[in-house]
């Protein structure tokens, strides 16, 4: 059945279109999602976890809880995490999260809470109620917002508040507010803070300049608005690290780290690994290696490394290796983004019948996905989600690709316009 024809200018679109989605298919898909989501928990043995970075976050937090002070080190002694997730494991767990099931639950509910956002997105994008309520829906029982919403791991809290700062920043936009806008930059700078990746969405805190419905100077106002509400965010960490370090570390001092793993032979290696005991040689291997490439950097020095220190060694190391050799670079750049876009997880962790379904269903979202952006009566939205699109995969492919960082940055955008792009046919 078709649907109402896309309007020609966004500012046709009035305030009072958007739709309430209403209390009960609130509480409706709050609780499918829940639910869901605690199920899974369950099934899964909720005293234990088998998210391999789940020990670094909880260290981290019981840490904060011990001492008051974020730790120097999270993994080994090669860098520390960003703070947030840590933070929100002491809190919701009421300063216990070695409690493996309440930092679980904890994930959970945080989970629960996504499609909520994404459905009031819809509604603000789309002005239809029974899209936002299936777009809702599809992500409450979505198999891989699912899964890592019921483990130990940062990705469903990362995901909620990037999707609050998108919501956030259309509706600042919509009004204009540059109270909103601000909400919108903190929100963008907690999500900075809980994932290092997330900083490089923060150029599209500008896309309220492009707004041709207010003039230039409401405009920048909003934008402004936004990138204070970053600042905000981010200040104290800043500031704690400049204490600490004497350095500007914005987020994570990975980013060298990430460099050089992402774009040496142990990626290459990663990607040519069959079964789990290969994956468990494997991190053995990679992290030894690391470590004694660390310790020759201290010797080198003569003294223990400042955060920059090592970031900066390790980034040498991977520049080194690219140069020596461009062709393989090049090539494995190609491989990354290949393992980026495809549409179905890693055949060797998964049963057969398992990728070929998710196959199945990415694929499906991938077309609708396509035509609902062709379509969609917002054209801008539909720009800005492109571009975080690309900006997402750009840097992590420039870094370090596994299949499971795509997820909060792809998968919000490909069920949004899915549904509506099933629903225009």
């Amino acid at each position: 059945m078709r649907g109402p024809a896309p309007l020609a200018d966004p500012s046709e679109i009035s305030l009072s279109a958007v739709p309430a989605l209403g209390r009960n298919a609130c509480l409706a898909i709050f609780a499918l999602a829940l639910a869901a989501r605690l199920a899974t928990v369950l099934a899964t043995g909720p005293g234990t976890s088998a998210f391999g970075d789940a020990p670094a976050y909880v260290s981290a937090a019981q840490s904060l809880v011990e001492t008051g002070h974020y730790p120097d080190a999270t993994d080994f002694r090669f860098f520390f995490r960003p703070p947030v997730y840590p933070l929100f494991l002491a809190a919701a767990t009421l300063g216990h999260p070695a409690c493996v099931p309440c930092a679980r639950a904890a994930n959970a509910v945080v989970g629960a809470l996504a499609p909520l956002v994404l459905a009031s997105l819809s509604a603000r994008i789309f002005r239809r109620r029974g899209v936002a309520i299936a777009t809702g829906v599809l992500a409450a029982v979505h198999p891989p917002f699912v899964l890592a919403s019921s483990e130990i791991q940062s990705e469903p809290l990362f995901m909620l508040l990037l999707l609050a700062a998108a919501f956030l920043l259309l509706a600042a936009s919509d009004r204009p507010s540059s109270n909103l806008a601000v909400a919108a930059g903190l929100a963008l700078g907690l999500a900075s803070l809980t994932r290092a990746s997330g900083l490089v969405l923060v150029p599209l805190l500008l896309a309220p300049l492009r707004d041709r419905r207010w003039p230039a100077r409401a405009r920048a106002h909003i934008a402004g608005s936004a990138v204070l509400g970053l600042a905000l965010a981010l200040a104290p960490w800043v500031a704690r690290n400049a204490v600490r370090y004497r350095e500007l570390i914005i987020s994570s001092d990975a980013g060298g780290y990430s460099l050089y793993r992402g774009n040496s032979e142990w990626t290459r290696r990663y990607y040519r690994i069959r079964s789990a005991d290969e994956l468990a040689r494997w991190e053995i291997d990679a992290n030894m290696d690391a470590r004694r490439r660390l310790v020759a950097l201290e010797h080198e020095k003569g003294r223990a490394l400042m955060p920059r220190e090592r970031s900066s060694g390790f980034a040498r190391m991977a520049v080194a290796t690219m140069r020596a050799d461009p062709l393989a670079a090049a090539r494995l750049f190609a491989e990354k983004a290949w393992q980026w876009v495809r549409p179905y997880p890693t055949p060797w962790i998964w049963p057969a019948w398992v990728v070929a379904a998710t196959g199945a269903l990415y694929l499906a979202l991938d077309a609708l996905a396509i035509a609902g952006l062709l379509r969609s009566p917002r054209r801008g939205v539909a720009a800005f989600c492109i571009a975080a699109l690309a900006l997402s995969m750009a840097v992590h492919v420039m870094l370090e690709v596994v299949w499971r960082y795509r997820m909060p940055y792809w998968d919000p955008i490909l069920i949004l316009f899915a549904v509506y792009g099933a629903a225009r046919r």
